[in-house]
């Protein structure tokens, strides 16, 4: 399949989450360098901060300090999901550093949502159910986790592969092959099944169905927003995009 530009017969486009990048991409960029190291520097800070607090929510939630040892599913959960936060930051080409601490608080907070999943998951399972969560379903849950992390990253890659603006600050091209050939929010789709995941390591049915309401509410709203942006900028090719594709379940949705 093709990611063509502006003079292909069909320009394609990432759907998910192609913005225009705000930074200099091309070699020559002023300042591309610090920039880089600074937005890796408020990541790594934002993920240890989130790190902590997920640690302290569960061993709050289940009253014990061992958890993670008796339990290697959860373990294995977080672990691949630090892993996909520092790859996240590294592969994706919209991340624009935010001023100072306003921009590193605002990026904290917009992680709340899914802090309070991570501490409701383990409260519901030890306050309302007791017991133990069958394995079966622990490593459905990691299965899961691991599946999104290739949806979202492999995504993230392919815009970057696919869509680059050139150094000559040409129009990015629509990209419509690999996942994108398929449904339109991959990179969101896989988000939002390795947040689910969390609910099935705890066999917590009710953060897991508020979890699933939520991610459908927010998956629509940021759909729409994206597909208005993308059909303003592509017009005609991006509406035929529109017709053959799924928003984020092939042949259902």
């Amino acid at each position: 399949m093709e990611g063509g530009d502006g003079s292909s017969p069909e320009p394609r486009k990432p759907t998910g989450e192609l913005k225009a990048p705000t930074g200099g991409l091309g070699p020559a960029a002023a300042g591309a360098a610090p920039r880089r190291w600074r937005r890796v520097d408020i990541r790594v800070t934002e993920l240890i901060v989130f790190l902590v607090a997920v640690v302290g929510a569960v061993a709050l939630g289940l009253g014990i300090t061992q958890y993670f040892t008796e339990y290697p599913y959860t373990l294995a959960y977080l672990i691949a999901y630090a892993g996909f936060r520092l790859a996240d930051v590294m592969v994706r080409e919209d991340f624009e550093p935010p001023p100072d601490t306003a921009g590193l608080s605002g990026s904290i907070l917009r992680q709340l949502p899914v802090l309070l999943l991570f501490a409701a998951a383990p409260f519901e399972r030890t306050y309302i159910y007791g017991g133990e969560v069958a394995r079966w379903v622990q490593a459905m849950g990691l299965l899961m986790e691991l599946i999104g992390l290739w949806l979202a990253l492999g995504a993230r890659i392919q815009l970057g592969f696919f869509s680059s603006t050139p150094d000559t600050g040409g129009p990015r091209s629509l990209v419509r092959n690999g996942l994108y050939g398929r449904i339109r929010h991959p990179i969101w789709l896989g988000e939002f099944l390795v947040v689910f995941a969390w609910t099935l390591e705890f066999g917590a049915p009710l953060s897991a169905a508020l979890t699933l309401a939520f991610g459908i509410v927010m998956g629509r709203i940021r759909a729409a927003g994206e597909e208005a942006e993308m059909l303003a900028l592509f017009g005609d090719p991006y509406a035929r995009y529109l017709h053959d594709t799924e928003c984020f379940i092939p042949g259902i949705w």
